[in-house]
């Protein structure tokens, strides 16, 4: 009977679940962001928005400015971006693979339902599409399946004459010749990732180095807290380094529970975006973006935000506390932020044209639901120096999500891409 009943329970908490937040997101953004005491209630906020889609004629609303049109409509869950130097667009159009043991038990029951009614558990496409405005008028016109029969594709990086394609379980690298709108020749593996059955975050990110002899891979944890034990999350929570002239990696960085964009700074300094633990209330933990350190350890499970120790880890890790150093920029909590792009090259006014475009791709354990926009975070040289500004809004509709924004880049235009899973779009955003 206690099963039935926690089941039906956890069904009904998609709806509602857990107390409203008593203060603002915002304090979790910046560099210093306030932490405030865990939430020790039963059962986790869960406030997971309804995925529509778009209204007929309704589109995000860009900051003043700013004009919004689809560059490409009609996609299979779009996720990833990579621009080519001739202009075509890749579009990532994926989902996550056959995971038999991350669904197991009451949680990953209910994990199921939240993300059939978040519009996440179509099947992947497993697919790179290529998108081609050839007459200039900003609307894709031409859109051709360039890649396929892929393995939950998701970053893509061009070197030379080989686009290396990071499937959830490999790096694998195809013959690229300019202007080809398909690669039918098969694909080499240049090393494996962590993936498995449980595979708890599966997407997998790639960017190169600035002189085209490594790539930096990103691997999300297998769990929330480790709670699947920490033999599950090996060469995971990490970003790896990889040579491309042998396969050869080693762990870049570690403690990063789910790492995503990644990106260049003015200094060469690699930024990532990450996203934080659940389970802790409404506010708690942010996500956040930093600079990378090599060799650098950024304590998860064990802490957040620096040495800030979650006691629900199990045992406890005192040395790997110490260890831990803070990232640099906290993005409010639960606000999921996915693809970032530096503004070098953007042509979206002054307002935007030194700092970072980030994607955020909305929550689920927060009340009332942050995210599901794109913003932008100012910078100084090479450091944040300002609190966000938002660049597309309007994808919640109260409680119903007609999009969800996931990665952003910047066409050779300097006009900004946007990703939208949910309104299978992709965004482009202009200066007036």
């Amino acid at each position: 009977m206690r099963s039935i009943s926690m089941l039906a329970l956890l069904a009904g908490a998609l709806t509602a679940c857990g107390t409203t937040a008593d203060a603002p997101v915002s304090i979790g953004y910046g560099p210093s962001p306030e932490l405030p005491a865990p939430s020790n209630s039963l059962l986790p906020v869960v406030n997971v928005q309804e995925a529509t889609g778009w209204p007929e004629g309704a589109m995000p609303v860009g900051a003043d400015g700013l004009s919004v049109q689809a560059f490409a409509t009609g996609l299979d869950h779009p996720r990833w971006l990579h621009v080519l130097p001739n202009g075509d667009v890749l579009v990532a159009e994926t989902n996550a693979p056959p995971r038999p043991e991350d669904g197991d038990g009451i949680g990953g029951f209910f994990m199921k339902q939240a993300m059939e009614k978040a519009g996440a558990a179509v099947p992947s496409a497993n697919r790179i599409s290529l998108l081609r405005d050839r007459d200039g008028d900003g609307v894709a016109d031409e859109k051709h399946a360039f890649l396929t029969g892929l393995n939950s594709p998701f970053g893509m990086q061009l070197v030379g004459d080989t686009l290396y394609v990071a499937n959830t379980d490999a790096i694998v690298a195809f013959p690229y010749k300019a202007g080809a709108t398909e690669i039918t020749a098969p694909g080499e593996t240049l090393t494996s990732l962590p993936a498995g059955p449980i595979n708890h975050h599966w997407t997998k990110n790639i960017l190169a180095s600035e002189d085209g002899t490594k790539l930096y891979a990103t691997v999300g944890s297998n769990s929330n807290i480790a709670e699947n034990g920490m033999e599950a999350e090996e060469g995971r929570a990490a970003i790896w380094e990889v040579d491309i002239a042998t396969g050869e990696k080693r762990l870049f960085a570690t403690g990063l529970r789910n790492p995503n964009g990644l990106a260049w700074a003015s200094d060469g300094s690699l930024w990532t975006a990450v996203n934080e633990r659940d389970e802790l209330g409404n506010n708690l933990v942010p996500d956040y973006v930093t600079s990378v350190q090599d060799g650098a350890f950024y304590g998860w499970p064990w802490s957040y935000y620096g040495q800030t120790v979650d006691t629900r880890v199990k045992p406890a890790n005192p040395d790997m506390v110490a260890a831990a150093i803070p990232p640099d920029y906290a993005l409010g909590s639960h606000t999921a932020s996915l693809g970032i792009e530096f503004a070098n090259g953007a042509n979206l006014g002054e307002a935007f044209s030194e700092g970072l475009f980030i994607g955020q791709h909305g929550s689920w354990n927060r009340k009332p639901a942050v995210g599901y926009k794109v913003v932008f975070v100012p910078f100084n040289g090479a450091e944040p120096s300002g609190m966000p500004v938002d660049v597309l809004t309007g994808f919640l509709d109260g409680n119903k999500a007609r999009g969800r924004p996931v990665d952003v880049a910047l066409a050779n235009d300097g006009a900004l891409l946007v990703t939208d899973d949910v309104g299978n779009i992709v965004w482009r955003v202009t200066a007036n």
